[in-house]
């Protein structure tokens, strides 16, 4: 059972389909095909996820960034 914390919103939840942990890295990403350099993406990570998800997007060469994320960020 997964229990959210009182201050954790939509905007601080992980980023992988069906988790709603409470997100505690951050990955910026950008698809070079379609996004110009300036532009770039963010997903949310658990601890459990954040290897999947920056696989999920290394695996499609996509240049990104893994840092701690705190909600206070958001």
């Amino acid at each position: 059972m997964t229990t959210e914390s009182p201050t954790a919103g939509p905007e601080t939840i992980c980023s992988r389909a069906g988790c709603r942990e409470d997100a505690q890295w951050s990955i910026r990403w950008r698809n070079p095909r379609i996004h110009k350099g300036d532009r770039s993406k963010t997903w949310l990570a658990c601890d459990e996820h954040v290897g999947y998800l920056r696989e999920f997007l290394a695996a499609r060469s996509f240049p990104l960034s893994v840092e701690a994320f705190a909600a206070e960020q958001a």
